[in-house]
């Protein structure tokens, strides 16, 4: 039986475990082959980028290379070079960031070989906007998108339809060099493609469809996105022969993450049971879902305590003028429903360290923050309906704080049920 006297503390080391499962330095050096003979430079983009470069060179000595990685999230190289810009919407130390890049993969040749580091992030980090769009234009639609609940799989396509890096457009760029891309996935399903918008993986495009998804989000693009997609967009061959030979390898994904914290809780005598890796939805939803699972399971009176795990990208609507992320919102719609409920107790963070825009993971939620919150005047309903998730969490002192993770496999959520 688990020693259950600090059940927030316990979620606290499993959501840790999960991190750890996924630290570049375990996963890159176990995927690294012999280095290459001949010149050698290493790419890439995404939060977790800058930790990958620096397992790279703890197991090849120093490289070549340039890597852009989120604000913060930096690492100590002894040859690659690494640049800082802004995630989740881009700036413009993104855009010259990523024409450096380019500019390196323009000069490479046959003879050479490019590692590509890709992880989750790496959407806006790698911000070349197509003829005709600006970065402005693309600042208004990432915020736009990202406010309006759409699913990061569509997001992602629409970014794609709108970049001259992304959906393999880089690949094309390093060609002919070898080219061997390494990815740490933070999208459901651990799509190639998906992650940081597959810079590395061909897609044919389908602007018609970016406009269609635009409209049923409630998206209203800029005038000149809304031009370039109607007159057909910056299509590009799947089958591209350019990217014949590139090598596509996912070296952590969230399933992973999540097994890491089963083992913890199962050797401490948990029944673990694990709702799945790719969960998607909006987040209150998502936790209303949840909630009255775990409800039912603590009706049952079992003689043994049972974690809910789940992975996945929610996401939220916003309707209100709060701070909060897609995890927090969890944490907190979770918190509402469960009312108070004296053996459920969770956590709901962002391994990457980041929930949203706020340098926040996310939040614990137990018996005593709903009484808590009361007894201060703090609705927490109120503050769910204004999606002020990490406003109220951060007055009730239940924010899960990090820092950079150096690495990014999306959402972690644990329920735990006590006997």
């Amino acid at each position: 039986m688990a020693d259950l006297e600090n059940p927030d503390r316990f979620l606290r080391a499993l959501f840790m475990a999960a991190v750890a499962r996924a630290d570049p330095m375990l996963c890159v050096p176990r995927a690294l082959p012999l280095k290459p003979k001949g010149r050698v430079v290493v790419l890439g983009a995404g939060k977790a980028s800058a930790r990958m470069a620096e397992a790279v060179e703890a197991t090849w000595g120093p490289c070549d290379g340039f890597v852009i990685t989120r604000y913060g999230y930096g690492r100590p190289c002894q040859g690659i070079e690494i640049v800082e810009a802004s995630h989740p919407v881009p700036d413009r130390a993104g855009v010259d960031a990523t024409r450096q890049l380019l500019d390196i993969a323009d000069g490479l040749g046959a003879d050479d070989t490019v590692v590509m580091l890709v992880s989750g992030g790496g959407s806006a980090l790698l911000c070349a906007p197509a003829n005709g769009i600006t970065l402005a234009d693309k600042q208004v639609l990432s915020a736009a998108m990202l406010a309006s609940g759409m699913p990061i799989g569509d997001i992602n396509r629409i970014r794609k339809e709108l970049s001259a890096v992304k959906g393999g457009r880089l690949a094309v760029a390093i060609y002919p060099a070898k080219l061997h891309a390494l990815l740490i996935s933070d999208v459901p399903g651990d799509d190639p493609s998906d992650i940081a918008s597959g810079p590395t993986v061909g897609y044919a495009g389908d602007a018609a469809l970016a406009v269609t998804t635009l409209a049923a989000w409630g998206v209203e693009p800029p005038a000149a996105i809304a031009a370039f997609l109607a007159t057909g967009g910056n299509p590009m061959a799947a089958d591209d022969p350019r990217l014949v030979g590139v090598e596509n390898l996912i070296i952590a994904a969230p399933s992973q993450s999540l097994a890491a914290a089963a083992e913890i809780a199962t050797a401490a005598g948990v029944e673990v049971r694990i709702l799945g890796d790719a969960i998607e939805g909006e987040a209150r939803e998502v936790a209303a879902a949840q909630a009255a699972l775990a409800i039912e399971i603590a009706a049952q009176r079992l003689g043994h305590p049972v974690l809910l795990l789940s992975g996945g990208e929610c996401t939220v609507t916003r309707r209100g003028d709060g701070v909060g992320g897609p995890n927090a919102e969890f944490a907190l719609a979770a918190v509402v429903a469960l009312k108070g409920h004296p053996k459920i107790h969770l956590i709901a963070c962002d391994t990457d360290g980041v929930d949203g825009a706020a340098e926040v993971a996310g939040a614990i939620g137990d018996p005593s923050t709903l009484a808590l919150s009361e007894a201060m005047e703090i609705s927490a309903a109120a503050a769910l309906r204004n999606n002020d998730a990490h406003g109220f969490f951060a007055s009730v002192g239940a924010q899960v704080v990090t820092g950079p993770t150096m690495t990014n496999v999306n959402d972690f959520r644990a329920i735990l049920v006590l006997p």
